[in-house]
């Protein structure tokens, strides 16, 4: 059956057809004519099918068959459409609910076949198989894809960094009252270069409050009794350990996350010279190309007689105090594997464990982590033994401004953070003559 729903012409001799909607199982109920012309503001519905030609019209508030009654009950009051309307826009989240949840068992799935068929998550996660093409032009891909968020995780972060971020990145440092002026200087360059996404997590209230009194993005953890003490009292390698267990929740949040320690100076914005292209980016403690970037170093034993040479690859490690991390599988379990060690292992170092985790491959007992790396620019990241060492000593690299310098290679820290803003930004030739190349024990 099909029902029309009609307005009226002048003096009731014609009628304007609107075609409302085609139900199989024979026309519109009652409920839907009389909503549908409340609504549209129409004047009855006509109903056809078969040998039937029904009209029913509107006459006085109460509904007519074309003269005989066919209601003496009023239209419907408006509660039952706004229900209905209710009801549509819970179905539909209900729905998307479903739709979350549908993606996140499809994750789990996918985390749980990792553990026994590595060939198959290598499969999951790239996507679909691909035919080798021509020699020359094959290339394995190198980006992980990005985790799906969780917001629950931690709901008032979320809040924050939905504000902070530019395109779900953001500079994130670690700081308690031991540090107050450093940080105000690391603040400063932040601020100097134009940078706006950036937030300091803060580990203990005067820490909190000396970043909103200097106007500074600031998180404060909720308390926990292990990251407290050490947030409290800790040195500068205690604190620094703390970022693996933090930064976890920025990844589930889904944000790319560039870690910086305080004694950073930061010269230009360091997002313009990422290439997010791995799971990890980072800085390197090496001195020149061959120790960044790694090189082959060849054991000489001469008791072995014709086989006295043996070839190592040698690389100097990642710098754990400024690296740009994405929020993807590997990541994240490169973090839980490090924030394991260090709370099982006392003694351990970060920066050890945290380059043990990246680079050590699969051998019997052990399962090597499967994350992508990359090591920045040594001239653009720069360390501080690049500078005293080499740049400053040579014409041709003074004249390079690079994108960040980290003081980690001397323990008068400030003082040559101070002297890089002298001469990198005032222009001062001689601001970096007065150290020595390494430091006074």
């Amino acid at each position: 059956m099909q029902t029309d729903v009609f307005r009226t012409g002048r003096g009731g001799q014609s009628y304007q057809r609107i075609l409302f909607r085609e139900n199989r199982d024979g026309g519109l109920g009652k409920t839907e004519q009389r909503a549908a012309v409340r609504l549209y503001g129409l004047d009855g519905v006509r109903e056809r099918g078969g040998d039937c030609d029904v009209t029913a019209e509107v006459v006085d508030g109460v509904w007519k068959r074309r003269g005989a009654a066919v209601s003496s009950s009023p239209c419907e009051s408006p509660e039952r459409i706004n229900m209905l309307k209710s009801e549509l826009a819970l179905m539909t989240e209900k729905n998307a609910e479903l739709k979350k949840q549908a993606r996140e068992l499809s994750t789990k799935l996918q985390l749980a076949e990792q553990g026994v068929d590595q060939a198959q998550k290598q499969f999951l996660t790239l996507g679909m198989q691909h035919k080798a093409g021509p020699f020359g032009t094959v290339k394995g891909l190198r980006t992980n894809p990005m985790i799906i968020s969780d917001e629950s995780v931690n709901p008032t972060l979320s809040k924050i960094l939905e504000k902070i971020a530019v395109r779900k990145e953001l500079i994130v440092a670690l700081a308690n009252s031991n540090v107050h002026e450093m940080l105000k200087f690391w603040v400063d360059n932040i601020k100097r270069v134009g940078v706006p996404n950036y937030l300091v997590v803060a580990l203990d209230k005067e820490t909190e409050r000396f970043c909103k009194s200097n106007d500074v993005p600031v998180y404060r953890r909720p308390p926990d009794q292990n990251v407290d003490s050490i947030g409290k009292t800790g040195g500068n390698h205690a604190v620094s350990g703390l970022k693996f267990n933090i930064l976890r929740e920025f990844l589930q949040l889904g944000y790319s996350i560039l870690l910086s320690d305080i004694d950073i100076v930061c010269l230009q914005n360091p997002f313009d010279h990422l290439f997010r292209d791995s799971d990890v980016e980072s800085m390197s403690d090496g001195h020149n190309n061959m120790t960044a970037y790694g090189y082959n170093d060849v054991f000489d034993e001469p008791s072995m007689g014709w086989a006295r040479y043996a070839h190592t690859m040698r690389i100097w490690v990642y710098n754990s105090g400024f690296f740009f991390i994405r929020p993807t599988l590997p990541a994240i379990e490169l973090l839980d594997r490090v924030a394991y060690r260090l709370s099982h292992e006392p003694k351990s170092w970060d920066q050890a464990v945290f380059n043990e985790e990246l680079f050590f491959p699969s051998h019997p007992g052990y399962e090597g982590l499967h994350a992508a790396k990359r090591t920045m620019d040594i001239y653009q990241f720069m360390n501080s033994k690049v500078l005293f060492k080499t740049v400053r000593k040579d014409a041709r690299l003074r004249k390079l401004k690079p994108v960040v310098v980290h003081a980690n290679y001397h323990p008068d820290k400030l003082q040559r953070m101070k002297a890089v803003v002298e001469f990198y930004v005032d222009q001062k030739q001689n601001a970096l003559e007065t150290f020595p190349d390494g430091s006074d024990w």
